[in-house]
């Protein structure tokens, strides 16, 4: 049920074969989730600038008319960087929130599926390989970036019911497992003014951490707190601007594996997804404990 990759690199020279890499161990984990798959990969960041992530069945006619509108409503040129049904736009983090609503208002068959300072996500229904050819995938770079092979089980084979899920800003996460009690969570959190676009059980543990995160916690502490207020089986790969983090649930029922070299840290559902990565050879190679908070950070 579910595939997840990720990969966390620490040597620098590594960082314009992310996308070669993220594909290697993406597409092992097609039987695992043959219905839809999807990566983040966190690039270079520009501290004046927010990058937003859209998606749109109609991307020919709809980017362009985004691009138009916020240029013309904002005064600001728009970097816009369109790859297949998504499309990467940069703009002045002044005018991020206003922008947002102006998509939510004016063009309701867009999506946003992320915003921060470095991220980008792409994700879409079909086998996991013609999703990477799509998105070409193998031409990325980045510092580090994580990705997930879909089998749905509580909810629509959709783009939006994809994986990762982001719900703050350069956060994101990708799930295996099912939650049992996301339904109160979901509850509380949107009696705390917390939003929701899907019924997936994934974007309530998103929101669940980001909330948490907002509220002062470091990613570790709100992973530590997730222990004891998510139910359910679970395995989380999530990542921030400069971090990557990994957590099962108490009992740890779903397979994982981590390996770490000098270069790089990976995570996969299975060692195969990790087999044509550099050196995995000589890498230390350990199946990561039940509860407890897996950590690295540039």
């Amino acid at each position: 049920m579910c595939g997840i990759v990720g990969l966390f690199l620490k040597n620098a020279e590594l960082q314009s074969q992310l996308g070669v890499h993220l594909e290697s161990m993406l597409i092992p984990m097609s039987d695992r989730g043959p219905d839809s798959a999807g990566i983040a990969v966190y690039g270079p960041a520009d501290t004046d600038k927010l990058k937003l992530t859209v998606q749109s069945g109609a991307a020919e006619t709809e980017f362009p008319e985004l691009q138009r509108a916020i240029q013309t409503r904002f005064s600001q040129a728009v970097d816009l960087k369109i790859i297949e049904t998504h499309a990467v736009l940069q703009i002045d983090k002044a005018a991020t929130e206003a922008v947002g609503e102006m998509i939510h208002r004016e063009f309701p068959g867009l999506r946003i599926m992320s915003r921060g300072e470095s991220v980008e996500i792409f994700k879409e229904v079909g086998p996991p390989a013609e999703v990477a050819r799509r998105f070409n995938i193998a031409q990325m770079s980045g510092t580090h970036g994580i990705g997930h092979t879909r089998m749905a089980t509580e909810s629509a084979v959709t783009t939006r019911g994809a994986h990762p899920f982001s719900t703050g800003p350069d956060q994101c996460l990708v799930h295996n497992g099912s939650l049992s009690n996301h339904n109160n969570l979901r509850r509380e959190l949107q009696r705390q003014g917390v939003d929701f676009e899907t019924e997936n059980d994934t974007e309530v543990a998103a929101a669940y951490l980001s909330y948490h995160i907002d509220c002062g916690l470091a990613l570790g502490e709100a992973l530590e707190g997730a222990l004891n207020d998510l139910d359910g089986f679970y395995t989380f790969v999530v990542s921030t601007r400069t971090g990557f983090g990994v957590l099962r649930d108490p009992i740890a029922c779903k397979p994982a594996v981590l390996a770490e070299t000098e270069d790089y840290v990976a995570f996969g559902s299975e060692y195969r997804a990790l087999v044509a990565l550099p050196g995995i050879e000589k890498a230390r190679v350990w199946e990561p404990e039940p509860a407890t908070v897996y950590f690295w950070e540039h």
